[in-house]
């Protein structure tokens, strides 16, 4: 590893902007991988409202920014900013990262691979299946097209604390993806326990468990779960949220949100850098920094 005093006119900077933007633990993923790799880059943050994002891009491209990843609330916004996006952006309707080529700012959505490779090994398991996807925000989004696109589900249910917010969604991948086996429920927990445990995967995609508030969780009922579905919360603060926990308590197999977020993480580096990122060695970093 190189220590800091390494940083010079050669370095390249890359960063996220967002609003807020001091909970973010991608700078210390990223220079984590930076230094591991002996790459001469830096990943710093940048809090940026959305009344500022215009403004921001011009900034970006003026210093020569290599690349940059997107947060909340500004996914959805920065899309007609960008000269180009890719499809699964572009679907989505939101975009995390950005590459600077040449002043040309290129998005993605590499929230979609980091479900994908976080999903991979049960992908038989998941073909044909039925699904309940927990939210009905970005992430949300993320998962399903995910879902439809490459795990070839046949089911999904949208729970959500707003259900005309679900059948939006239900609407927009209908004309989207023509996927049209969708199902909108209200977040109510007892009503749900038929709908969770008849689905061989549940996600939440919402922030209920997040830390401080890991008391929260969309269900606290054991019932829900089953010794053989697959529980994903995409949430990594901390590793194991109440919702994980239940699950295993009744023998499910538990995904945890630090897996994506290591592997969207590193296709955003791979994109920036041309390079793998190290995915065990940062995920075990940054294990030891997370609230259990």
């Amino acid at each position: 590893m190189q220590s800091q005093n390494k940083f010079n006119f050669n370095t390249k900077i890359v960063g996220i902007i967002g609003h807020p933007i001091r909970h973010s633990y991608s700078p210390l993923m990223h220079n984590i991988s930076f230094e591991l790799s002996g790459l001469n880059f830096i990943y710093l943050p940048f809090d940026v409202p959305a009344s500022s994002l215009k403004d921001a891009l011009k900034g970006m491209v003026a210093l020569g920014i290599k690349g940059f990843n997107v947060t909340l609330p500004l996914k959805e916004k920065i899309l007609p900013l960008l000269k180009d996006v890719s499809e699964e952006a572009n679907i989505i309707g939101a975009v995390n990262t950005v590459v600077n080529e040449d002043g040309i700012l290129h998005g993605y959505n590499t929230d979609v691979m980091g479900v994908i490779e976080t999903l991979n090994p049960f992908k038989d398991e998941l073909q044909g299946s039925t699904v309940t996807v927990i939210g009905a925000g970005g992430a949300a989004r993320s998962v399903i097209y995910a879902l439809i696109r490459y795990f070839k589900v046949e089911q999904i249910h949208i729970v959500n604390r707003t259900e005309q917010i679900g059948e939006s969604l239900k609407e927009y991948f209908s004309v989207k993806m023509l996927f049209n086996n969708f199902k909108a429920h209200p977040l109510m927990p007892p009503d749900l326990v038929d709908i969770f445990k008849n689905s061989k995967m549940i996600v939440n995609t919402t922030s209920m468990g997040m830390h401080p508030n890991v008391d929260d969780s969309a269900t606290s009922i054991p019932e829900s779960f089953t010794k053989d579905q697959i529980v994903f919360d995409v949430i990594y603060n901390p590793v194991k949220t109440k919702l994980l926990k239940i699950a295993e308590s009744q023998g499910a197999k538990i995904i945890t949100g630090l897996t994506m977020f290591v592997e969207q993480g590193a296709k955003s580096y791979e994109l920036w850098t041309g390079e793998k990122m190290h995915v065990e060695k940062v995920y075990k970093a940054l294990q030891s920094y997370m609230t259990l």
